[in-house]
């Protein structure tokens, strides 16, 4: 095919699109940084230029959905289209309210409805979507397509059943198998059953996973302990998905990776030896849940970062070293600095706490109660502007975001999940990124801490793992009273 680029493709993305332009359904499962929106836009593009669709739906995460619009489309997508690019807002002002009206009016040119995947159950969005969509040839895309991966989600289920009515359907991840290669069966259904064979969740399963029965109590149920077949897996997905890696596609600076030891203070030591003796009692009733250790685990963790949360929710500070740490990191660091953290008190803490030395302008921050606005200013401010920090939530941020101006990434507390972690280190190390990146974890020795960081390190998704002998490894570390 011939197609006039906006914006030079690498010869991974020009493969990518040759591979699809034309296919109903399509998975670009192309490693972070590889420039998979590109080929997305391209391919919207050629299809409309070919008159095969009129319209282009693209659903993501609601921490990236709006990056579409203020870069990926302004940057990839082609100037002599005529086009009007529509942002979903679930409470508009009467402005935005009246431009989302047009967009179910005006067919006059190319559409684009920018929506995130959170809200699209809701009956406001089934609704508007209907409207938009009425009479009208469309592509639905999903981006970071591991957010329906969930089958029973209503999420899942909404995106399925409506895209029956689209003419073309793309998925598209770095990641599409997170925790279990059964994470595919839900995104390889939004486009078709037909495409891995199997009408059921149950059957694909049968086929894929090996499973025992296990007793709780006077209860039983299935439980996965290995997988099979995966060699025709991926046979099946390769007929229909382009894969590639940034060690395939791209000759991107090197990653650094190092550790900064942080010392406990005897008032952490005391809390933390405390809550692991409560954890290790909790471990021992077979009947505890994975997510009653995740609590436990995540008190830890937070003791670690220098508070506790009670259960009535009242926080309790705790002497810690942990934001010192902290500061004499980014003393020896040149350039603009990611910090990320998991939890929002620290978040807010850090940020103050930079803006205070550093002057207000030098810090932005982005996680869950930052509203679109403020996210959209905080990326532009920091990749183009004087903003030399970059705080945020990486289950917030981590996904989607071009943050190439950072050769800088502090892991101030980590996440348990894997695909969090590598979606995260690779907000600035993509395509655009021509320096070395140097990733610096805060861990006290002999707790946790440490066994996340050489877990993650090794690709094991913690949020995940098996929770009792696992989960033992990390609490039998006993930690370093250091002062």
């Amino acid at each position: 095919m011939k197609f006039n680029y906006k914006t030079k493709p690498y010869k991974h993305q020009e493969d990518a699109l040759e591979k699809s332009y034309n296919k109903k359904n399509y998975a670009y499962f192309m490693e972070m940084g590889c420039g998979k929106s590109k080929v997305l836009l391209d391919n919207i593009a050629w299809l409309y230029i070919k008159k095969e669709i009129d319209t282009a739906i693209i659903v993501a995460p609601k921490g990236v959905y709006r990056n579409w619009e203020v870069s990926e489309i302004p940057t990839h997508f082609l100037d002599e289209i005529d086009k009007d690019v529509y942002i979903w807002t679930s409470s508009p002002n009467k402005s935005q309210e009246k431009e989302l009206v047009r967009g179910t009016q005006d067919r006059t040119k190319l559409r684009i409805l920018l929506i995130n995947v959170e809200g699209f159950a809701t009956p406001k969005v089934k609704k508007y979507i209907h409207a938009f969509t009425q009479n009208c040839k469309f592509m639905l895309a999903v981006d970071e397509s591991t957010t329906i991966k969930n089958l029973k989600a209503k999420r899942t289920k909404a995106l399925i059943a409506f895209g029956q009515k689209a003419s073309y359907k793309r998925i598209l991840t770095g990641s599409p198998v997170t925790k279990s290669p059964l994470d595919l069966f839900s995104q390889c259904s939004f486009m078709s059953n037909q495409l891995l064979g199997f009408a059921s969740y149950f059957a694909f399963q049968g086929r894929y996973a090996v499973t025992r029965t296990q007793q709780m109590g006077a209860h039983s149920f299935q439980q996965i302990i290995g997988y099979r077949n995966l060699e025709e897996l991926s046979t099946k997905l390769n007929s229909f998905s382009f894969r590639v890696t940034k060690d395939q596609a791209l000759d991107l600076p090197d990653k650094i990776y190092t550790t900064r030891e942080v010392s406990l203070s005897t008032e952490q030591l005391q809390h933390y030896t405390s809550l692991k003796k409560n954890a290790v009692t909790m471990i021992d009733d077979e009947l505890i849940s994975a997510t009653e250790v995740m609590t436990q685990l995540l008190r830890l963790q937070q003791v670690l970062c220098g508070y506790l949360k009670t259960d009535d929710g009242n926080i309790i500070d705790i002497k810690n070293n942990r934001m010192d740490a902290l500061f004499e990191t980014i003393e020896e660091m040149d350039g603009k600095v990611i910090i990320w953290s998991r939890f929002r008190k620290d978040i807010i803490s850090i940020a103050a706490k930079l803006a205070k030395k550093y002057g207000q302008g030098a810090v932005v921050n982005f996680f869950g109660d930052t509203s679109d606005a403020d996210r959209k200013s905080a990326v532009q401010n920091f990749q183009f502007g004087d903003a030399r920090f970059f705080v945020a939530n990486p289950q917030t941020a981590g996904f989607g975001l071009t943050l190439t101006a950072a050769t800088n990434v502090i892991y101030y507390a980590n996440d348990f999940n894997l695909e969090t972690r590598v979606q995260s280190e690779d907000r600035c190390h993509r395509i655009g990124q021509n320096k070395s990146v140097t990733y610096v974890d805060l861990l006290c020795r002999g707790t946790i801490d440490e066994y996340i960081v050489k877990s993650l390190k090794a690709k094991i998704n913690l949020a995940s793992a098996s929770l009792n002998e696992e989960v033992r490894k990390w609490l039998d570390l006993s930690p370093k009273k250091v002062y």
